[in-house]
């Protein structure tokens, strides 16, 4: 069951086509056995007529396909896009994908040309106008994947893989003990069960029913369950359809587990008679759900949607995937990934080696990365479809009906070795302590400066962004009262998720860095400002020229950062006694203090302290007896005022600037 719907075959009756040719009587039986599914008589008695309606051609085809009788389907389809009235777009794009199912991708793409000219607004049209020129690419087998093929698979439908905690549930028509199980009209064998089976050594051991308590009377499966195993979704047929209604619908049903059973299957609301739905993928928690439905509003065709239960375990509405998945085919079988955010799907309506293809999308909270081919040897040009993956997207399983296999869908075990989806970059915005900073607007840009995409944090400074392999990128974080913060990442590594933090500073951090950049350590002095010392001549305390230059920088600071508070350490070398020099170091202190004081606001902010000959810096010392042979320039080093900072509570108006 690859679809959750068969199409619609409508009887003509006793009427006539649109080409007023008259249905023959082998035709209008053909239809009745087409109707009921049992394509391989409705194929019978279609080549026993002496001619076809456009319509009985068409039908022909179809029934061909769906017996997998793809040389004869393709032979069908060849007189019917002939046919001088009747025809459809439809046609066009089903006879290519016959052509595609047998290989012959040059004459399939000759009459995609021919769909893309009489419907370029198709989403299929678009996509292969797009994709067509990689068609060598996805073809080609360059190592990223090694498959499997499991020995357990029977020669009937083995398809539909999920997790149930350390086993896989599958569906199969094949494992039925009974003899006499009521089979299938469109392939003649038993309908679908669900199965559950341990994993040995990659292999999958023998399988058992899953459940007998949730075995309907036709098809159930394929499922879907939560990690701790206890709530579970499965696709089942509607049985509320009657025979009358032309169609086989499919619905989801949920059940839970309670005192070492399952409960009776619950309806999803969103089951109706009117269209299918199926395919369910749950997340960890069972409380989101991917599924497959082809309801009214959709692109056409069976699409995609995802849908989440409120805080009281009701589900609301089902948002559509969107054309960046579906389209007007069929997309079929999700499988969300969470750990990494990344959707598999199978499509007939995307561009593609054949049949269903395996898709791959890596996903970004609402956001659609951009959707893969997932190529060869996943992808064939038979139905290749269900792809599942543990979360470290190194191993998973996916189901084919591909040759070499045991006669219908089986099972394969793939290890995806390099799995093209992109990278994801990953980072927190953070303050140096690491405490994360809420609504930062964070940049991802490339190599050349280009944004690539942005966002704005959430309380948990969290952010992720979607990139392409094999490149390097930079990454930017802008908030009010802080100070840009950068860093860089590349998608190099074999890793699909890239960490990558941005670190940003307090503006008065950044400026307490500046200012300790310029600041140097003396042994006692406290922090000093790399500004130059201003000095005196020997014996003397008025200001020189050059010490008014350094004063007025001092100003141009203080007024700049009004909270600064600064003091003025004045020293004396060693010649007079120790009383004289600590007088005229006070003097020192006290004039240029008093110069600062007359030029900026709030002056009681700098002061000036005489340290006498304390603190000398020449080494020169002459107490006593002691007799200095310093030269005047080493005694000049310690006639000096130096700038220390005694407070950094500085202002954020400004930047900071000492020169």
């Amino acid at each position: 069951m690859k679809k959750i719907y068969i199409p619609l075959i409508v009887l003509i009756g006793m009427g006539f086509t649109a080409t007023a040719q008259k249905k023959s009587s082998k035709e209008k039986r053909g239809d009745k056995y087409a109707f009921s599914y049992t394509f391989d008589k409705a194929i019978d008695s279609y080549n026993k007529a002496k001619s076809l309606t456009t319509e009985g051609q068409r039908h022909l085809a179809e029934s061909y396909s769906n017996m997998n009788q793809n040389v004869e389907s393709e032979a069908a389809y060849a007189i019917l896009v002939t046919k001088p009235e009747g025809v459809l777009p439809e046609d066009y794009y089903n006879y290519a994908m016959i052509l595609k199912t047998n290989s012959k991708y040059d004459e399939a793409n000759k009459w995609m040309d021919k769909f893309n000219e009489v419907k370029p607004s198709d989403l299929r049209a678009k996509d292969y106008v797009a994709n067509k020129g990689q068609i060598s690419k996805i073809s080609t087998d360059d190592g990223k994947y090694k498959i499997v093929h499991l020995d357990f698979n029977t020669d009937a439908e083995d398809f539909g893989t999920c997790y149930y905690k350390n086993k896989i549930v599958f569906s199969s028509s094949g494992a039925n003990p009974k003899s006499n199980a009521k089979k299938y009209n469109w392939n003649g064998k038993p309908f679908l069960n669900m199965y559950v089976s341990e994993v040995e050594n990659g292999q999958l051991k023998t399988a058992e029913i899953f459940d007998k308590t949730l075995d309907g009377k036709m098809h159930d499966g394929p499922a879907s369950f939560s990690n701790d195993g206890t709530f579970m979704a499965f696709t089942q047929n509607n049985y509320e359809l009657k025979r009358k209604e032309r169609i086989v619908r499919v619905q989801i049903c949920f059940s839970n587990f309670k005192d070492d059973k399952w409960s009776e299957p619950e309806f999803f609301a969103l089951n109706s008679k009117e269209y299918s739905v199926g395919h369910p993928s749950l997340t960890s928690n069972g409380n989101t759900m991917y599924f497959t439905s082809d309801m009214p509003g959709g692109f056409g065709g069976a699409d995609i949607y995802k849908i989440a239960k409120d805080d009281k375990g009701v589900w609301g509405k089902a948002e559509n995937l969107g054309d960046k998945i579906n389209t007007e085919g069929d997309e079929l079988f999700p499988f969300y990934e969470e750990k990494n955010g990344v959707l598999f799907f199978s499509s007939n309506g995307r561009f593609g080696l054949g049949g269903l293809d395996i898709f791959i999308c890596a996903t970004n909270g609402s956001k659609l990365g951009t959707v893969r081919n997932a190529g060869a040897p996943l992808n064939t040009q038979f139905d290749d479809f269900s792809a599942i993956s543990n979360d470290q997207l190194s191993t998973g399983y996916f189901s084919s009906n591909r040759t070499g296999g045991s006669g219908d869908d089986d099972i394969y075990s793939v290890d995806y070795l390099k799995l093209d989806i992109g990278k994801k970059i990953e980072g927190l915005a953070k303050e140096k302590n690491e405490s994360p900073i809420s609504n930062t607007f964070v940049t991802l840009l490339d190599d050349k400066g280009n944004v690539i995409d942005t966002l704005t944090t959430k309380a948990d400074g969290a952010y992720s962004f979607l990139a392409d392999t094999d490149k390097n990128f930079k990454l930017t974080g802008n908030k009010e009262n802080f100070e840009e913060g950068t860093t860089t990442a590349n998608t190099f590594a074999k890793e699909f998720i890239v960490k990558a933090d941005v670190i940003l500073l307090k503006k008065e951090e950044v400026i307490a860095k500046k200012i300790e950049e310029k600041i140097q350590v003396g042994a006692d002095l406290g922090k000093i400002l790399a500004l130059n010392s201003i000095y005196f001549d020997l014996d003397k305390y008025d200001l020189r020229p050059d010490a008014v230059v350094e004063l007025d920088k001092i100003v141009k600071i203080m007024n700049e950062y009004p909270d600064m508070i600064v003091e003025l350490g004045s020293h004396t070398d060693c010649r007079a006694t120790k009383e004289y020099n600590q007088i005229l170091s006070d003097k020192r202190a006290k004039v240029p203090a008093w110069y600062v004081k007359k030029r900026i606001n709030n002056p009681e902010r700098i002061h000036g302290k005489g340290y006498g000959e304390e603190k000398l810096t020449s080494g020169c010392a002459c107490e006593g007896e002691v007799v200095s042979t310093c030269s005047e320039e080493q005694f000049q080093s310690d006639r000096r005022t130096e700038f220390i900072i005694i407070r950094k509570t500085i202002s954020l108006d400004a930047p900071l600037s000492v020169d």
